[in-house]
């Protein structure tokens, strides 16, 4: 189950690039030297470039998953679940949608997931604890099972039908709070069970330090069947999935495989949007109120340092999507065989708002981040049985 072929050697600070720490154990504070009670910086980790084989990235690529690209990811510790190797689908006009719905738990958060928890099995914790109605806790509740780790999910009322299903099936303890309560809560399990925490427990964002590195592995494949793209759309929260795909991209360019790299779009819904307030107002990061929104995956109040850095250094934008653009988006994807959760359409969305007042000269990728399984109005509306009498039948087939 061990990984020997990790080429992490230590954590560096992304306000101070210059402060390092090792690399165990994985800072989930974020930095403790820059970072203050109301802001945190996170921590990313670092790697040894120099000694990157470089058949890692070649000309063609089998599409085996995380441990295709174990040297530049944290120490694959826990046991995977085929994560990764999603499909790059073609839409009309050289734009492709990245379809991460077909992970494991049908979202993103697997990559993620499969990097904390071989973190709590590296620290030897006997347990992960996750703050989450939505797919980190579903994806959390998974990789700990396949570890046999417990788990903790500090929900709040309202989840997803199928999120609920997903997280008792994997035999996680839910406990259903006020939203507000989760993260004192989880810091409290983690001081006195000594469970390894995979989400946020920061006042500003800055997530788990080996967690985001999964999403390097959209950009590596992005790489690998497409080349570099224009741009990249993003649909954003925390701006961890932003953030990442930067940052492989990055790494492509650093050790001489791209000679350029993709500008990021992060796509907010216009309900909050503390990123695109930060980028507005020249800080690095913020904390915002946050409206009525169907995108509940992505709604979130609470900015941080990462995705801030990613618009800005890759000459993007950070975008705001409405419901209705999310709703023209998802109903888009539909028509194309990709039934994505709403939130998961936001990047979309986002180029086509972009789109309407710009020329982009190659390639676009628009990531879409999970099922639509995963909506909280699913299963409700279905019509009931139709009739079999042939005028009936022919009626509704006129009719479609």
């Amino acid at each position: 189950m061990a990984d020997s072929h990790s080429l992490a050697v230590a954590q560096r600070s992304l306000g101070d690039p210059a402060v390092h720490y090792p690399l165990w154990p994985p800072l989930t504070s974020g930095c403790p030297r820059t970072s203050s009670a109301e802001f945190a910086y996170p921590v990313e980790v670092d790697y040894d470039y120099e000694r990157v084989p470089g058949e890692l990235f070649p000309d063609s690529w089998n599409g085996d998953g995380l441990e295709r690209w174990a040297p530049l990811l944290p120490p694959l510790l826990a046991p995977g679940l085929g994560e990764g190797g999603t499909p790059l689908v073609e839409l009309a006009g050289n734009v492709y949608v990245k379809d991460e719905s077909r992970n494991p738990t049908w979202s993103h958060k697997d990559r993620l997931n499969r990097c904390a928890a071989s973190a709590a099995v590296g620290v030897g914790a006997e347990g992960i604890v996750v703050a989450s109605s939505g797919n980190h806790g579903a994806s959390a509740a998974a990789y700990a099972a396949r570890a046999g780790l417990k788990c903790v999910v500090l929900a709040s009322a309202g989840a997803p039908p199928a999120v609920e299903s997903f997280l008792r099936a994997y035999g996680a303890t839910v406990l259903t709070v006020p939203a507000d309560a989760r993260w004192p809560l989880l810091r409290r399990i983690v001081a006195e069970f000594g469970y390894h925490p995979v989400s946020n427990s920061t006042r500003t964002h800055t997530g788990h330090a080996f967690g985001a590195e999964g999403y390097k592995t959209i950009a590596y494949e992005i790489f690998a069947d497409l080349g570099v793209p224009d741009s990249v759309f993003v649909p954003t929260g925390y701006g961890e999935v932003l953030f990442g795909v930067w940052k492989g991209f990055v790494e492509l360019n650093r050790i001489g495989r791209t000679g350029r790299i993709p500008r990021m779009f992060s796509c907010e819904p216009a309900a909050g949007g503390p990123l695109a307030q930060a980028v507005a107002l020249g800080r690095d990061a913020m904390q915002v109120n946050v409206g009525p929104t169907a995108a509940y995956a992505i709604d979130t109040p609470v900015g941080g340092y990462r995705g801030v850095r990613t618009v800005r250094e890759s000459g993007g934008a950070a975008l705001l999507v409405d419901d209705a653009e999310m709703t023209r988006a998802q109903n888009e994807l539909c028509r194309n065989g990709l039934w994505q959760e709403f939130s998961a359409t936001a990047g979309l969305a986002g180029f086509r708002q972009r789109a309407q007042g710009e020329e982009f000269p190659g390639p676009v990728v628009c990531i879409a981040t999970s099922s639509g399984f995963k909506d909280q109005g699913v299963a409700t509306g279905i019509p009931g049985a139709t009739e079999p009498d042939w005028e009936t039948v022919r009626e509704a087939v006129r009719r479609a």
